[in-house]
Parts: structure tokens; sequence; C-alpha cells
């Protein structure tokens, strides 16, 4: 849907060279597919059951059908594909399986948060922000600012985001914490787990439905800033030297002109061969 709307990219929060806003929502969309890939990846080692290895993974004094009888017991009411662990002492042992699951649910929620915090930014304004995307006013008003439409959806998920790293801190330490043949923090590590799962889950399908699903851009706005970004000069460096692009975007920033404006005064290009430098989309 964005597809067609040429943007100033940004680095350092300084300006960079064009790009498009569906090339930006693209790579979001694509961080969190990875990050589903990596998740399911992760989620893969928890399904070895360490049922049937008693006090200490040995297995004394189980009855011999028991694991076999109880895995297949729990997949059929679980719907889980749950299968007998090959080491039950190690699984005993360690909480690795589940600290790399949370390890990837952080991994995760890292992402989510900056994505939400790019959201933020780009719908920022509406006249002294970037103000390039206009976020559906789920909240809108303020207490004391009439008008005012805050970015209430993204900054929930930030909120979320903080709290279920902390979980996974929690996480960390009690899978470090079992000694010798037990982990007896098992009780901690599940509800922290289970808990980041549930409000993580609900802070993503909230941001896609109240927040993402509405977003509208302002192409005018984009069109705006990128039509004023020094970064243009960037596409003129093969022709005429970095240095002399550097002194180009100096002066259009000291002089107010646009990059195209000091160019067609200087004349430092025949037309035709200024257009195609500075082809915007053929930029990005």
């Amino acid at each position: 849907a964005f597809d067609d709307i040429i943007k100033s990219g940004r680095t350092h929060l300084q300006d960079a060279t064009p790009i498009r806003l569906g090339q930006e929502f693209t790579a979001y969309s694509r961080t969190v597919q990875r990050h589903r890939d990596k998740l399911a990846q992760a989620a893969d080692w928890l399904r070895e059951m360490n049922i049937g290895g008693t006090a200490v993974g040995t297995g004394i004094n189980e009855e011999p059908e028991y694991p076999r009888l109880m895995v297949g017991h729990l997949q059929q009411v679980s719907g889980l594909e749950v299968r007998e662990g090959r080491d039950r002492i190690q699984l005993m042992q360690s909480m690795g399986d589940i600290a790399t699951f949370s390890g990837a649910l952080r991994a995760y929620v890292l992402d989510l948060n900056k994505i939400a915090n790019d959201i933020r930014l780009l719908a920022s304004g509406p006249r002294t922000g970037l103000a390039e995307i206009v976020l559906p006013a789920v909240q809108p008003g303020s207490s004391i600012m009439p008008g005012k439409v805050n970015p209430s959806i993204a900054e929930m998920v930030n909120q979320v985001c903080y709290q279920a790293l902390g979980l996974d801190q929690t996480v960390a330490m009690a899978a470090e914490a079992g000694q010798l043949e037990l982990n007896v923090m098992m009780p901690v590590i599940t509800h922290n787990i289970v808990f980041a799962l549930s409000i993580v889950g609900n802070a993503t399908r909230v941001l896609a439905e109240r927040c993402v699903d509405g977003i509208e851009a302002d192409a005018a706005q984009c069109a705006y800033w990128l039509e004023r970004s020094p970064a243009l000069v960037t596409a003129l460096a093969p022709k005429i030297g970095y240095a002399e692009a550097a002194k180009l975007a100096k002066e259009a920033v000291a002089t107010g002109l646009t990059v195209k404006q000091l160019l067609e005064q200087k004349k430092l290009l025949p037309k035709e061969e200024l257009e195609e430098v500075l082809d915007l989309r053929a930029m990005t």
C-alpha cells in the first residue's frame, strides 16, 4: 500500500538516502516473520519430556510403561507433539532449553519494541515532528491539550516489552540457579514464560489490529522532507566526487535551497543528466 511513497531515509536520526515507506514496513513484517520462525525452532526443544525420571533422572521405582503412556496422554489432551526425552538426567539438571526459548522471545520483544518506537517517531508531530504517517485515533484528545492524538497503542507495547524483558531476566537467573541433579526453580520459570507469552502475544495482536491496520501515509509530508534532504547529494558523488558532493550538501543546508535547486543554479550537470541522477525511485 505504501510502495509508491518515497521518503527520506534516516540513520543516526539524521537525513539519509531515500527509501520507500513500503520498504520500511515490509522490513518490519519480515522481522516479525523471522522471529516467528526462530521461536518455533526454539520451542521444538521443549517437546522432550523428562517424565519417568523420578528423583534424579535415573527412573528408579518407575512403572516401566508410565513414561510412554503419560506422554501419549499429554499429546492427546494438549494437542502438542511432545516426546519422551532421550536423556532424562540431563533434562532434570538443565533448564537450558527453556532459557533458549525465553531468549528467543526476548529477541522478538527487543525488535517489537523498536518497531513500536519507530511508529511513534514516524507519527510524531503533526507540525513539529516527522508526521509521515497518521495513526488511528484510538484515544483522541489529551487531558489538557484539545485535539491532541497520542500513540497510545505503541506506548502500551513499549510497556509490555519492558515487563517481558524483566520476566526473561528472572527466567535466566532461575535457570542458572539449579544445583546438581535438579532445578527447583521450575515453577517461577514456567510462570514467567507463560505470563510473557500471554502479554506479548496480546500486545502484538492489539498493535496489529488497533494501530497498524489503520495507519495512513501522508505522502505530501514524506515528499516535503525528501525534497529538502541534503543526503540526495549522495547520488552525485560518482559524477562530481565525494568532496564536491559534501560541499553541496553543506551549502544546501546553509542556504535553505534544495539540492535540485542548487544544482540547477550552478549548472554542474546537463538537465537530462541531472534528472537521471536525481531519479528518486531509482535511488530506492
